[in-house]
């Protein structure tokens, strides 16, 4: 139902249910959850990619399962635990430690659209196609998609999405935010292994501070957010990857916008 790969100290979860154009039942969505789960506690793994197998992404919740009553679980844990438990789609209610990249070729609709929200970057293939499609069913977004949408893309055009279902490609995604990288089709994996490599070279004390203090500056206030920033921030500094870097700097590494040099 799925299967995961390590290049290097990047992991790759591809979703493997062909048959249903890579939707996830329940069981899938455990198998999802129990992955992440691992991924985010070795040491030896920085980035993870979200794939699917055979040109599509993920088609959303499998509908034919759930009607067989092998389908996703939809729990109402209270809001102290909600955090961190299973979701109807797996991963998609975990707050990760490190970043996940959603790797979409094909189809990324309902459920499948919201585990590429839950991703911090999306690498699209400029034929790959988004969309509420679950608006057709009476199926509703409770995967994060009422939430993760609008904070990436706008609370305007999300509702565009959100209340009409409608498709929307590649090439769109890319100019409202949604997706971060465009890739030809058939290459969305191999553009995300080459991000994945570069975030895996950085110091990752450091990024991985900013990124939780990015994600958790959103409920809070000003005063609150620039606190928590500080505090993460010093974690960096505490490790010595701060000065390491200084010490690179001074000794001509890194000048000039060079990446390639760090």
């Amino acid at each position: 139902m799925i299967h995961t790969q390590r290049e290097g100290r990047t992991l790759v979860v591809t979703i493997d249910r062909p048959e249903a154009r890579n939707a996830v039942d329940g069981p899938t969505a455990q198998l999802l959850f129990d992955a992440f789960t691992e991924f985010d506690a070795d040491a030896d793994l920085d980035v993870a990619i979200l794939a699917g197998a055979d040109g599509h992404f993920c088609a959303g919740a499998d509908l034919k399962a759930i009607s067989k009553k092998n389908g996703n679980k939809i729990t109402r844990p209270p809001a102290e635990e909600i955090v961190g438990s299973v979701g109807p789609m797996g991963p998609t209610r975990m707050q990760l430690g490190k970043p996940v990249i959603a790797a979409v070729e094909g189809f990324a609709v309902a459920g499948g659209l919201e585990l590429a929200l839950w991703c911090d970057l999306r690498v699209a293939a400029s034929d790959a196609t988004f969309g509420v499609y679950c608006r057709r069913w009476g199926v509703p977004l409770i995967d994060g998609g009422t939430i993760r949408l609008p904070r990436l893309i706008g609370h305007s055009v999300a509702s565009d999405m959100i209340l009409t279902g409608r498709p929307v490609t590649g090439d769109e995604a890319l100019r409202i935010g949604l997706a971060n990288r465009l890739a030809e089709p058939g290459t969305a994996l191999e553009v995300s292994l080459a991000l994945a490599l570069d975030l895996a070279a950085f110091p990752q004390v450091c990024m991985r501070g900013d990124r939780e203090s990015s994600l958790n500056q959103w409920s809070m206030s000003l005063a609150e957010a620039l606190s928590a920033e500080a505090e993460i921030g010093f974690r960096a500094i505490d490790s010595e990857e701060t000065w390491r870097g200084a010490e690179r700097f001074a000794e001509g590494r890194g000048r000039g916008g060079d990446f390639d040099d760090i």
